[in-house]
């Protein structure tokens, strides 16, 4: 048995990664977030912010490549030579208790290239403690071709050029960036921390240094009364940074997290899924940029929103309207159809079959409990959080 053969190392691990680095080596540098009071996320509440020491940090890190040497060996031993696939993933499934060794099996799977450094904001570290963590990930891992982090804009507008300019250096390549919105209005609202100046200083900054900048933007996050500030503030934002990348990441709303008692008390009201795409689509109308807008989370509706811009514009703003266009029973077909994983992008709406299928699923569910298909939406939804 596989189980028997590897030796049982551990390191740490964080919640979260961006969807992009679902098949990237996780390094837990800093532990929760040090600003955790966003009224909209779900993670770290309750969770001390803590910054691991580089040591600790660097341990991991040659506990990870002594999990990938095991590994390796193994495929070696079996008679796989250098065919790491099947081995990583008998070593992935065989392993449920130990998350560790299931993330460095899975990155071997998809062929190792890539590194994330958790947990919120790697970026408020010590310059130097970072540098000293990147390089030795970089030395440790030379197959990486690509190490990536979460950061804040506030801490990467305190950052000095000259210290963005050692990260990249060392070998940091990429900075996810919760941008959300860049409207001062609902980012006061939300509790963000920032402001729409801090994110431009910030995300400026980061391209300045020659690190690969990605910004979160989340639609629907002004809700129906701020909805036209979040477009026209985030929208300048966008244009004034131009980042390399423009994630969607659609707002969803759910008991426990701080802005359910707004949308409770009615302070907020949230959009519908329709008004959402509207919102989206002035956005889109708005973008001076030529940054690469991807839709690639199964929050958002319709995920072939993507391609580089402007290229890439017309066509997304095609895909919206072709969207809006359909009648009602189709609109509602394609929610249910595309939340329940039988359609992934719009078109395939035309298959008949598919299509009839989600129609007996919207009638078997009337008929057992009237009125309520949007709540199995939103039951769906909150599954994939």
């Amino acid at each position: 048995m596989i189980r028997q053969r590897l030796t049982e190392h551990c390191f740490e691990l964080g919640p979260i990664r961006p969807p992009s680095e679902a098949y990237s080596l996780l390094i837990r540098a800093t532990r929760n977030c040090p600003w955790n009071r966003c009224q909209f996320c779900p993670v770290y509440k309750g969770q001390k912010f803590e910054l691991r020491p580089a040591e600790d940090v660097i341990s991991d890190i040659e506990t990870a490549k002594a999990i990938a040497d095991e590994i390796r060996e193994l495929a070696w031993k079996m008679g796989y030579g250098g065919r790491l696939r099947d081995v990583a993933a008998t070593v992935y499934n065989g392993y449920q208790h130990n998350a560790g060794i299931r993330n460095v099996a899975l990155w071997l799977w998809a062929d190792g290239e890539s590194a994330f450094l958790q947990d919120a904001n790697t970026l408020i570290m010590k310059t130097y403690d970072l540098v000293k963590v990147v390089s030795f990930l970089r030395q440790t891992f030379p197959e990486l071709t690509r190490i990536t982090s979460y950061a804040r804009s506030k801490t990467a507008a305190k950052k000095s050029l000259e210290e963005l300019k050692q990260l990249e250096d060392a070998g940091l390549s990429r900075l996810h960036i919760g941008l959300e919105s860049g409207s001062d209005v609902v980012l006061s609202y939300m509790e963000k921390g920032v402001t729409s100046e801090e994110h431009i200083m910030g995300g400026r900054k980061v391209k300045e240094a020659g690190i690969s900048l990605c910004e979160y933007v989340m639609p629907g996050l002004g809700g129906r009364k701020m909805s036209s500030d979040h477009v026209i503030g985030t929208a300048m934002v966008l244009n004034e940074i131009n980042p390399d990348y423009i994630r969607l990441r659609s707002l969803y709303v759910r008991p426990g997290v701080p802005l359910w008692s707004k949308v409770e008390d009615g302070d907020f009201e949230l959009q519908t899924e329709d008004e959402v795409v509207e919102e989206i689509g002035k956005l889109i109308e708005k973008l001076e940029v030529t940054s690469h807008l991807k839709s690639d989370h199964i929050l958002n509706l319709l995920p072939e929103i993507d391609g580089k811009f402007p290229e890439a514009k017309s066509a997304c703003l095609h895909t919206i309207k072709r969207y809006l266009a359909l009648s009602s029973q189709e609109k509602l077909n394609f929610r249910l159809g595309r939340r329940a994983g039988y359609y992934e992008k719009l078109d395939d709406i035309y298959d008949a079959h598919k299509y009839q299928k989600v129609d007996e699923a919207i009638k078997r569910i009337n008929l057992e409990n009237p009125d309520s298909i949007d709540e199995v939406i939103q039951q769906l939804k909150e599954s994939f959080i």
